[in-house]
């Protein structure tokens, strides 16, 4: 299924970074950048397989960014700075759901080195722009932990209201945790980023 794929031909330009989904020509970078953040990434995320950082994980990944796409369900994409093309993290709309609902769940990641210089601001702006215009979805959905105050400020500057705690929500790093839930409407204030879409 993998051989030759190169993903979906998608991407989506604002003035510092695009977002287009994984190719497997990303996976020398992909493999270097999660390598170099693993102690930043790992409080974050989902315990990690043991073989997160081979070529094998990044091809599973591959496949399954595939079928998601084509299913429609998720969208997964990376994050490159413009003109140097640097990976710089990725950022998922996943769990979209159609019918009376029409919503999506936001999750991202950043690499150790690119954190805390606004390249996620952007991306996930980008990513909101898929989500209302593209797939003109009526809510998206984020959550973080809630002592993640990265993340949180994130989202609020954003666009995204607080809206709860959920209680052992999802398991991170090996232990079912509780999540601050935030939400943003399509109608809902957030920053204007100009992008364009190739």
């Amino acid at each position: 299924m993998l051989a030759g794929w190169r993903g979906p031909k998608f991407r989506l330009r604002g003035p510092r970074v695009h977002i287009r989904p994984a190719r497997r020509s990303d996976q020398k970078q992909w493999l270097a950048l999660r390598a170099a953040s693993r102690e930043f990434l790992e409080p974050w995320e989902p315990t990690w397989a043991g073989d997160a950082l081979t070529p094998r994980a990044f091809k599973r990944r591959l496949v399954k960014f595939h079928d998601d796409w084509r299913r429609e369900t998720a969208y997964a994409f990376l994050i490159f700075e413009n003109g140097s093309n640097r990976l710089l993290g990725g950022i998922t709309v996943a769990n979209v759901r159609r019918g009376v609902v029409q919503s999506a769940n936001v999750g991202y990641w950043i690499g150790a080195p690119n954190a805390r210089q606004g390249f996620m601001a952007e991306a996930l702006q980008l990513a909101l722009d898929f989500c209302f215009t593209r797939l003109r979805l009526h809510r998206v959905e984020a959550a973080c932990l809630p002592h993640n105050m990265a993340s949180r400020g994130l989202l609020a500057k954003s666009g995204f209201r607080e809206e709860g705690l959920a209680r052992q929500y999802l398991c991170i790093n090996g232990r079912w945790q509780d999540h601050v839930t935030h939400a943003i409407l399509a109608t809902d204030n957030r920053p204007v980023v100009p992008s364009v879409a190739d």
